[in-house]
């Protein structure tokens, strides 16, 4: 514990975050589907979520509680990926549809596990620096033959879903190289001819939105923005005209951008024809600068109800006003029917970011009920009027506060489950320990050594780990009854950032973790009742789907994510995979790729004077990506404490050149090569004094294995 206090002192200002990604290639070669993968008798999983509802509740039940510990791999995939796996799988009429890092689509027979074509949408390399959180993607939607797919460098495209071919291609971006949008969510079809896609990039700058296109001719059908624009100008709707009340124009937020990015969760209720989407966080993170006299800066944090037709609004919940903490509601949102207090209840459960489970009325947006699910300090409860009881001193002024949740969230996209059987939602918790303080140093898009990662115009306002934060990481499976607003049981795990969740009627609740496993349980009691060692570190959901009468579970793993790029819980390389598991199956297990990075990086002259004026330039340019030096080796993106000596002695290829910006790495034309030093200077510096505070030598040869 010393020696972290110690080194998050002397690293201030850096958040264990990591940003940009190195790509891999992807056989971009299609063959036509065999008519031989059709099916008659089979039950598919053809939206994101399962149904519209976003469930994730299976009815298939062969697979039960009495005998899943039959379950054996079928069939394994690579795909070809070294990054983040974040999708869910759709499967339909024998076809099962991922997409890796980089937004690459594969399509494979789900039986044999063959592949059948790959399309890739070629997303730039230096396009990676333009997203918070890696290149990622949540998945496909699938609608009359075709399957669209929200690329990260904002394309939607729509393919013939036999063959892969492009049938259309839309840009979904406003002013194009202006600013960062990207796609990271999984389309959504709603009223049967529109596909709905959100962006995301509210940390650069940017004001959110949420698109319908014709599913036929990628024609938009209507754009409803999320935050106001600029207050000289007319308002586009009635709604944006509430919302700037709301707002300070004294900060001018539409030159910020404002945030809202609708960058994941959405649900549709066809009987209300109503669409529901979830909002994030706003631009920049500290409210302070963007609306300096306060105010709840509608639409951010919230769940809005939209007319899918026109795209008019209907309603809105806030759950977080004035969101100052990186609070996002993007998280998942799902709708059931719920006996509350005597009285059937339309309603719309969603466990967001900022620790709270909200349970609202779906028809007119009304608040029911809301309680904490995990611990939290930034607020004490929520009212009776939905809006939660803020803590003094929760918005942060002058000095360092750990704030809990941290910005991680108390839950993040890692999709929850709703099982109508038991009665429970099933959710990925965690804990991420964070401290913050004021970047009093911020502007809009202005580089400032010292000012968190303003090298590559991230837009925060605060500081992090200026203190080192007191509480504990966790990661942790909780099953919560969503009408009496309670735990009702728990499994822990070794490391926050678990996966997704899926349930089914054979009562089981189906997980991957953190730390390479994928896990079934008994939905009602929480009784562990299978497992199996998986290649890699997993944050995917798993899905259920049946053929000729024989149930299957699959799963997608690719250790990453925001928290998963800079930190892992395995000793693996990440390799991405997909997995399927059936009663009694005799595939092999592909083996695992252990990490090479073993050894803390010595050896690298440098001025010791340079040491502090590197620390500056690093928390401004590379800190969201490689992590505090020699901490640990990092996770899909390398700790440069651990890079092998040639790589730190010639830093300047990388920094300044660009070699690897078709990899997902920027060059930096704000840094000059006296700053590459500086920079050097204070990766050599760390790791030479976390060698000597834990008392070790260096490796005899003084230089680590390749980077994988």
């Amino acid at each position: 514990m010393i020696l972290k206090k110690t080194l998050a002192l002397v690293t201030c200002g850096i958040l264990i975050v990591p940003l940009f990604l190195y790509a891999e290639s992807a056989d971009k070669k299609a063959t036509d589907i065999s008519d031989e993968t059709a099916s008659i008798e089979s039950v598919d999983w053809t939206m994101h979520g399962l149904d519209e509802e976003e469930t994730r509740f299976s009815k298939l039940s062969q697979i039960d509680a009495s005998n899943v510990d039959r379950l054996g791999l079928a069939w394994s995939y690579d795909l070809e990926s070294t990054r983040s796996v974040q999708a869910t799988p759709i499967v339909k009429d024998g076809v099962m549809y991922v997409t890796s890092s980089w937004s690459i689509l594969h399509a494979v027979d789900a039986i044999t596990g063959k592949r059948l074509w790959v399309y890739d949408p070629e997303v730039p390399g230096d396009y990676a620096s333009k997203g918070c959180c890696g290149v990622v993607n949540r998945g496909v939607a699938y609608h009359d033959g075709k399957i669209f797919l929200g690329a990260f460098d904002g394309y939607l495209h729509a393919l013939d879903a036999k063959s892969g071919a492009l049938i259309w291609k839309q840009d979904t971006l406003e002013r194009r190289g202006e600013f960062s949008y990207t796609i990271t969510g999984a389309p959504r079809i709603v009223a049967g001819d529109k596909v709905i896609i959100g962006n995301g990039g509210a940390e650069f700058g940017v004001r959110g939105y949420v698109t319908a296109y014709n599913v036929d001719t990628g024609e938009q059908q209507w754009r409803w923005y999320t935050v106001p624009g600029d207050p000289s100008k007319p308002f586009e709707n009635e709604a944006m005209e509430m919302a700037a009340k709301t707002w300070d124009p004294s900060g001018k937020y539409w030159k910020v951008g404002g945030g809202g990015t609708v960058w994941d969760s959405m649900a549709y209720d066809s009987d209300l024809n109503l669409l529901y989407i979830g909002v994030g966080n706003g631009s920049p993170w500290n409210r302070d600068f963007r609306s300096p006299s306060g105010g709840d800066n509608l639409f951010l944090a919230s769940i809005v109800a939209l007319n899918p037709d026109t795209g008019e609004y209907v309603w809105h919940y806030q759950g977080t006003p004035g969101d100052t903490w990186d609070y996002t509601h993007t998280q998942q949102i799902t709708l059931a029917d719920l006996v509350i207090k005597g009285e059937l209840r339309k309603v719309a459960m969603q466990a967001p970011k900022n620790g709270f489970f909200y349970v609202i009325d779906r028809v007119t947006g009304a608040f029911i009920s809301a309680e904490n699910f995990v611990e939290v300090n930034w607020a004490t409860g929520i009212d009776q009027n939905g809006r939660p009881i803020e803590t003094p001193g929760a918005r942060v002024k002058s000095e360092s506060v750990e704030i809990v949740p941290s910005s991680f969230g108390a839950h993040n996209w890692h999709s929850m489950s709703f099982n109508s059987d038991t009665g429970l939602v099933y959710i990925p918790a965690q804990g991420i320990p964070l401290s913050v303080a004021p970047d009093l140093k911020w502007e809009h898009n202005t580089y400032k050594p010292g000012s968190t990662m303003s090298g590559t115009n991230w837009n925060l306002g605060y500081l992090f780990h200026v203190a080192f934060p007191e509480t504990e990481p966790f990661g942790t499976l909780i099953a919560w009854d969503p009408v009496n607003q309670k735990e009702v049981w728990r499994s822990e795990y070794i490391s926050p950032w678990n996966g997704g969740t899926l349930t089914t009627a054979g009562n089981l609740v189906f997980q991957g973790t953190a730390d390479g496993r994928f896990i079934a349980y008994n939905a009602t009691t929480g009784q562990p009742l299978w497992q199996t060692p998986v290649t890699s570190g997993v944050i995917a959901a798993p899905i259920t789907w049946s053929k000729n009468g024989r149930q299957y579970v699959t799963i997608a793993v690719g250790w990453g994510g925001i928290y998963g790029l800079l930190n892992k819980a395995t000793k693996y390389a990440t390799k991405g995979k997909l997995f399927t598991f059936e009663l009694d199956g005799q595939a092999i297990m592909p083996k695992a790729t252990l990490s090479t990075r073993t050894n803390l990086v010595a050896g690298v002259p440098y001025k010791p004077e340079h040491v502090a004026k590197g620390l500056e330039l690093y928390v401004a340019n590379c800190s969201f990506c490689h992590g505090t030096p020699g901490i640990d080796s990092g996770g899909v993106i390398p700790n440069l404490g651990y890079s092998p000596v040639g790589v730190l002695k010639n830093a300047r290829l990388w920094v300044k050149d660009g070699i690897a910006v078709d990899n997902g790495m920027p060059a930096f034309d704000n840094l000059s090569e006296e700053d590459v030093e500086k920079i050097i200077a204070f990766v050599q510096g760390t790791a030479d004094s976390i060698r000597q505070a834990l008392g070790t030598q260096p490796s005899k040869s003084g230089d680590n294995s390749p980077i994988e």
